[in-house]
């Protein structure tokens, strides 16, 4: 299992000023345009996002105390974050032991127009080893005692702030604890024999240090304080972003939560849980791994990939199954700053121009196609993308030039807020209306006359894939008329299975729409409709996702590909249905138009 390791404060010191462009996107004071605003996402994930969190998807930034980058861009970035690692207390020597230095980060931020974010990462500086050891760690009474203290006393200059502040809780600190105490949230730590009168009530357990955080900032009175957990992709002991990608998803899911719920993410004694789930995508470029480490970590970003595969789709699925669980939304930070254009050489804090490694995460989000990416993952749960280096060798948005000469996150992040961004709902529900919702027909509503209605058979439709032992005309279930095609599910792996048939007589343009049926409890994550052309294009693919979180289940659904205009005759037509672990059922595909 490998670890996105993060090096000391020294290597993330960015200069004040990085190389300009020409063009600056805005003045200091001018509105965002918004005729051009993103279309919002109209399915509300699960849960809430937090009071003091507006209603749209945030981007920010790493910028360290002092600097004026961010603000001297003209883009109104949302959020500005850095570490406070041990030390941080005093100033790391330089000031008093009384937290100020914390206190006017969150003013500074403040007044420079974002909301302050801080990555509390201190459990790795304390005595005693590394992140190997902090289980040995979160045990030693001493250790927690001055531990704690320090806590308590930012949640006391962030009250004393008064306005939202993010703090992000211990990056891959929970996993950790996970791995350490064998999956046992029940093992022995030190939280109330640490004579702290505010966690008296809590157990000594790791259970027990997960809810201190809650407790501190509940006695403090630190109701602006937005407590995120971080969940990191290994801590089941399979990497589900990078190496396990053949893994049902949801088991892993249920296994760190169930690990997390009594840490805060359930109820519990404080009266209280965590406000946000934060996960990093990668903590270095892609081809930093490759290159110098020798390990594979890029994701494939077809938006057709599969979520059995190393891939953005997968990792967006794990968001979903996560917010869905949890009823929490996400913040993803420290997104890699690399783009295709980057020279991989090392940056080492040089900030020359295309210094860094390439890596494709911030063009999926902000390149070509980024508008269905943002939606997607606002859709699995995403309220914020904050981008930084984790590792001083890294591309930054100082360093990050693109092919036509401009620094690829401002111009482009910066178009994007400028123009209004992305608005999602602020009220979740634990079961999101449908994007497309059904229509409830009567029982045998009359005659179908879809080219495909499957009321004298199969027509000619196939399916292959793990998931999938068979296709029948029945009269179990119809949308119209008396019967449709039942899809037996029940194979022998979990991934991506088509239903189709070859060479169907829709023509270019057309917009082909599905009806399907989908029982509840299925281990379906998501739809994907699709047309093929044939040999003459290429046999180009087109299709669209569809998350099962925006589907109806016990009822008929109606989801659509368009046929790409100018297309050539098609070779297939289907439907790919992909599932996150074995399942056995039936499905209903019905009246399929255009």
């Amino acid at each position: 299992m490998t670890k996105h390791t993060i090096v000391s404060l020294a290597f993330l010191v960015f200069a004040a000023c990085g190389p300009e462009t020409p063009g600056d996107l805005a003045s200091d004071n001018q509105e965002p345009r918004l005729e051009n605003r993103e279309a919002a996402v109209v399915t509300p994930p699960a849960g809430n996002i937090p009071t003091g969190l507006p209603s749209r998807l945030l981007v920010g930034l790493f910028e360290d105390t002092g600097q004026t980058w961010m603000k001297d861009s003209k883009v109104s970035w949302d959020v500005r974050y850095r570490y406070l690692t041990k030390g941080w207390i005093n100033n790391w020597g330089w000031s008093a032991a009384d937290g100020s230095y914390a206190l006017d980060y969150m003013k500074e931020s403040s007044a420079q127009g974002f909301l302050p974010a801080i990555q509390y990462y201190q459990l790795n500086g304390e005595p005693g080893g590394g992140e190997a050891q902090n289980l040995a760690k979160v045990q030693d009474v001493t250790t927690m005692k001055n531990y704690y203290s320090d806590f308590k006393t930012l949640m006391q200059k962030a009250k004393e702030f008064g306005k939202p502040v993010l703090v992000m809780m211990e990056a891959d600190g929970y996993g950790f604890l996970q791995q350490q105490s064998k999956d046992n949230p029940n093992t022995p730590a030190a939280v109330a024999s640490t004579g702290i009168p505010e966690l008296a009530g809590l157990p000594n357990t790791v259970a027990g240090w997960g809810l201190s955080f809650l407790q501190l900032r509940k006695a403090v009175g630190a109701n602006n304080v937005i407590l995120g957990i971080h969940i990191s992709g290994w801590a089941s002991s399979k990497d589900i972003a990078h190496y396990s990608v053949t893994d049902p998803l949801q088991p892993e899911v249920d296994k760190v939560y169930n690990f997390l719920k009594p840490l805060g993410l359930g109820t519990n004694v404080t009266g209280a849980t965590y406000d946000v789930l934060v996960g990093d995508p990668l903590d270095r470029d892609a081809d930093f791994f490759k290159l110098v480490q020798g390990q594979d970590r890029w994701w494939d970003a077809n938006d057709n990939a599969s979520i059995s595969s190393k891939s953005f789709n997968r990792y967006a699925e794990w968001l979903r199954l996560w917010n869905v669980t949890s009823g929490k939304r996400w913040v993803l930070w420290q997104i890699p700053e690399g783009n295709s254009n980057s020279a991989n050489v090392a940056n080492n804090d040089s900030n020359a121009p295309r210094a860094g490694y390439k890596d494709n995460r911030s063009e999926y989000f902000f390149g070509t196609g980024g508008d269905k990416h943002r939606e997607k993952f606002a859709s699995s749960g995403v309220i914020a993308l904050l981008f930084g280096r984790g590792e001083g060798q890294q591309a930054s948005h100082l360093t990050d030039v693109y092919t036509d000469g401009q620094l690829f996150l401002k111009s482009r992040a910066g178009a994007f807020l400028k123009a209004g961004g992305l608005a999602i709902p602020a009220t979740g529900s634990t079961t999101p209306p449908p994007t497309n919702p059904p229509t409830n027909p009567p029982t045998n509503p009359g005659t179908d006359n879809a080219p495909y209605n499957f009321e004298s058979g199969t027509q000619g439709w196939a399916f292959s894939g793990p998931g999938i032992t068979g296709v029948a005309s029945s009269t179990a279930r119809a949308a119209v008329g008396s019967r449709s095609l039942a899809v037996t599910m029940g194979g022998t792996a979990s991934g991506t299975s088509p239903v189709y048939v070859d060479n169907p007589s829709a023509t270019a343009g057309k917009t082909v729409s599905f009806r399907f049926w989908l029982p509840a409890g299925s281990r379906i994550t998501a739809l994907q409709p699709f047309v093929q052309q044939g040999a003459a294009a290429n046999w180009l693919f087109t299709s669209k996702w569809v998350p099962v979180s925006t589907l109806k289940t016990g009822d008929w659904n109606t989801v659509s590909v368009q046929v790409p205009a100018g297309a050539t005759p098609l070779a297939k037509l289907g439907i790919d249905i992909i599932t996150d672990a074995v399942w056995s059922g039936t499905v209903h595909i019905d009246s399929v138009s255009w």
